[in-house]
């Protein structure tokens, strides 16, 4: 059953215990639901995030660390050090949250997330688009035709979503995490589909590099969406991280 969190912005479901010791973050456009599945019996707290699911929009253009920064607290909610769990748009947030929260979190598990840059990403929209939006600044071209424009140029992602989470989404597709990732200090987990088109293999290997301890598990013939088409992999990173947890306990800072 859902309940509410943080004054009723955010909605999730606690599995297993009152205080799990698992926080799931799911990706862009979905919901709690991927990864209450994908966990089964592994005790965790899985929330919509804002402006997904049940949960309300942000109140303004939100990055990762806005999100971070909001849903923190929610790991007081947990037994800690906690393991959270991303997927995708998720696990930026969960990067956010383990180097800013170093005592809280005791490990990630990411799953899909674009992390970094992709190599020989254009520096700059297209030509055409660039030239839109200058002549729509100017009143020249309408807002529908800029629309059109938008539309055209933009992915499944951006032309699905509305107000302000099109904003987020621009943003967040335009934010890169080496600073966070080398500020980690906790076991890293990176479960990754060699198939995955939308965070290729190659930026899990770049995370790799970057972090003071990471375990990469590639899949073969894995896609974007670990969590429903292979949640096998995910539930054993999750038990190993609370294994090694459980067998060194030790008092929050």
């Amino acid at each position: 059953m859902l309940r509410a969190y943080l004054g009723g912005e955010v909605f999730g479901v606690a599995s297993g215990s009152d205080r799990p010791p698992v926080l799931a973050l799911h990706g862009w456009g979905r919901n709690h639901r991927d990864l209450t599945t994908a966990l089964g019996d592994i005790p965790h707290l899985a929330v919509d995030l804002p402006g997904f699911g049940t949960s309300p929009s942000p109140p303004t253009v939100w990055g990762g660390e806005d999100y971070a920064r909001h849903l923190a607290p929610l790991l007081d909610e947990l037994t800690l050090p906690a393991v959270v769990v991303g997927h995708s748009f998720g696990g930026r947030i969960a990067v956010h949250l383990a180097a800013t929260r170093p005592g809280a979190v005791g490990a990630l598990v990411l799953a899909g997330v674009p992390l970094l840059h992709r190599q020989g990403r254009p520096s700059r929209p297209p030509r055409r688009f660039r030239l839109g939006k200058a002549l729509h600044r100017l009143g020249v071209l309408s807002d529908s035709r800029m629309e059109q424009l938008r539309e055209h140029h933009g992915s499944a992602d951006y032309r699905q979503a509305h107000g302000v989470m099109r904003s987020i989404l621009v943003k967040a597709v335009n934010e890169s995490y080496e600073s966070q990732l080398e500020r980690i200090t906790c076991p890293v987990e990176l479960i990754w589909g060699d198939a995955d088109t939308a965070a290729p293999a190659a930026i899990a290997s770049r995370a790799e590099s970057l972090l003071a301890d990471a375990r990469l598990t590639l899949i073969a013939r894995g896609d974007h969406f670990t969590p429903l088409t292979r949640p096998g992999e995910l539930r054993a990173a999750v038990n190993r991280r609370l294994d090694a947890i459980a067998a060194a306990p030790g008092e929050l800072p």
